[in-house]
């Protein structure tokens, strides 16, 4: 185990994660309230992907998209939220270099991919709204498969970028993360050398893809908008702003935490606030997306019902 040196530069081999607290007493409700949410993450989320898998009236444009969005919230989640869970009840908290690294590039991978995914599903719903009669020829299995592809592409890209970087920093103050993950910034705040360019990169990133994929949202909201609105139908207004609730009420709440944590200057807010924020974006945020879209769609309510229906019958016929 590599000494912790507060002062002293050090190549190091390991990291100690704090954690959310010290605090010995909250340690097990963390642990409970973290592994239920975690629970409810991993069962909503695989099981809105099989339920659009095996329900023939989800397999439009729409669905295909959010079973990929399902599937990155488990992933991601699934990056963190067991080592955190591991680490709450156990003294010994240490990462490896390699670990560390691993854990932040794949969840890096997976945020990316997510918030790209938000923007694509923008554009889908311009299309649905906006082009009705044309919708399954323009959002064709070729465009999908290219859409989504270009998601996981560019947050590959963008690990990529931030990795290359990282493994040229040579030393490091401390080997103590104030974080209850490997995130960038606090992992750049302990490096002896000059990283003005990686924090410069991580701001620069971090803004473009915000910054494209808001452009791409707020447009294709713009028109959808201004075609709700020429519906001469009350009906057909509600339907079309109940299908583009759920969307929205997803980006608000991740993209106004990515804002937060990444796209400020790295001394504006404390360490806690931080980790606040990134509990938010990393365990409240994977669970939320998919009750958000069961909750609100009336597609997937009732297909729930029909497949909870059959199964049933199943039992029924062969009790």
């Amino acid at each position: 185990m590599v000494e912790i040196r507060e002062e002293n530069c050090t190549a190091v081999t390991e990291f100690i994660l704090l954690g959310l607290t010290d605090a010995p007493e909250l340690r097990v409700l963390l642990f409970m309230v973290f592994l239920l949410i975690y629970g409810v993450t991993v069962l909503a989320n695989l099981g809105m992907i099989a339920l659009i898998q095996v329900s023939s009236r989800l397999h439009t444009p729409m669905y295909f998209f959010l079973s990929h969005l399902s599937f990155v919230d488990f992933c991601y989640s699934t990056i963190i939220v067991p080592n955190m869970l591991f680490n709450i009840l156990n003294k010994d908290k240490t990462i490896s270099f390699l670990g560390c690294m691993i854990q932040f590039y794949l969840f890096c991978i997976c945020v990316i991919t997510d918030v790209f995914l938000l923007a694509v599903m923008a554009y889908d719903r311009f299309v649905a709204i906006c082009s009705p009669l044309l919708y399954m020829v323009i959002m064709s299995q070729k465009l999908r498969m290219a859409l989504v592809s270009s998601c996981y592409l560019w947050g590959i890209v963008c690990f990529l970028i931030h990795l290359c970087l990282a493994l040229e920093i040579p030393s490091y103050r401390s080997n103590v993360i104030n974080h209850f993950f490997c995130d960038l910034p606090p992992l750049l705040s302990l490096a002896c050398s000059d990283v003005t360019v990686n924090e410069l990169l991580v701001y620069i990133v971090a803004s473009f893809n915000e910054i494209i994929t808001i452009v791409i949202i707020l447009t294709s909201y713009l028109f959808i908008l201004i075609t709700i609105l020429k519906m001469r139908s009350a009906e057909g207004r509600r339907k079309a702003f109940s299908t583009c609730a759920s969307h929205l009420t997803a980006i608000i709440v991740l993209q106004g935490t990515i804002l937060f944590t990444y796209c400020r200057p790295s001394s504006g807010i404390s360490a806690d606030s931080d980790k606040v924020a990134s509990v938010f974006y990393t365990v409240v945020i994977p669970m939320l997306n998919p009750l958000i879209y069961s909750l609100r769609n009336k597609d997937v309510k009732e297909a729930l019902k029909k497949v909870l229906g059959s199964k049933l019958l199943f039992e029924k016929l062969f009790s």
